[in-house]
């Protein structure tokens, strides 16, 4: 039941669509599309840049179909460093993880969580697997990647910064492979060391059955800017 909800929230559609004389990946306007010549003519090359030809080593990944699956989609490592350098320099600018940390440092946000909140760190249990009943997400008492906790209302802890691709319900956190990371947060709500010491989770992954790569419009546009930065200093 999970594969097919995910293949259909994903994969409407195996065309893409012309923006300016670029192909984009269907639902994902900020994602363009170039063959890759270099795998042969059924491979191609997604990335958020627009320059031809395409710089494959700032790329999110190769695919040998349209959509991308699990199963055709070969993620590029050199991107996730790059990604996870411009988090570690502005998640803590970010709108979503910016509520996060006021709701962390209320009292009502504290006991309830929005689905990035860390919650108490329990033994013996285990994030809902797959497929399970109550929509995506760990349950709310030590489920995905609770480590650490935060408390009651004005002790602080840790907030994730997650894709937008697979919202948890509330009072849920992301899926591991959601998760790009932790920002620390004190007790009034403010990012500790002035940026939140972020921190990547080591378990993120580019495309899962939900779907590709979903940042916030602010998180994007830091991630562009970075890699035209990188792909100017290759020219």
């Amino acid at each position: 039941m999970f594969a097919l909800r995910g293949h259909h929230r994903f994969a409407r559609a195996a065309t893409s669509i012309a923006r300016r004389g670029l192909s984009t990946l269907e639902g994902h306007p900020h994602i363009y599309i170039y063959p890759s010549h270099q795998l042969g003519s059924a491979s191609h090359i997604l990335t958020l840049l627009p320059t031809s030809p395409p710089t494959p080593k700032l790329s999110l990944g190769t695919t040998t179909s349209l959509p991308p699956t699990t199963d055709t989609f070969t993620e590029n490592h050199q991107f996730l460093p790059i990604l996870q350098s411009v988090l570690a320099e502005h998640a803590h600018e970010d709108p979503d993880v910016i509520s996060q940390a006021q709701a962390m440092a209320s009292t009502a946000g504290s006991g309830l969580g929005s689905g990035g909140v860390f919650f108490p760190h329990q033994k013996n249990r285990r994030a809902k697997t797959y497929g399970g009943g109550g929509g995506a997400g760990g349950d709310g008492a030590g489920g995905a990647s609770a480590q650490g906790g935060m408390g009651g209302a004005g002790r602080g802890g840790w907030v994730h910064v997650s894709d937008q691709r697979n919202r948890p319900d509330f009072g849920r956190i992301a899926w591991p492979e959601d998760i790009f990371g932790s920002i620390e947060v004190d007790g009034h709500g403010r990012f500790v060391g002035g940026k939140g010491n972020y921190q990547p989770s080591g378990t993120y992954r580019i495309l899962t059955r939900e779907g590709i790569l979903g940042l916030s419009p602010n998180l994007r546009d830091k991630v562009v800017e970075r890699l035209r930065r990188e792909e100017a200093a290759t020219h």
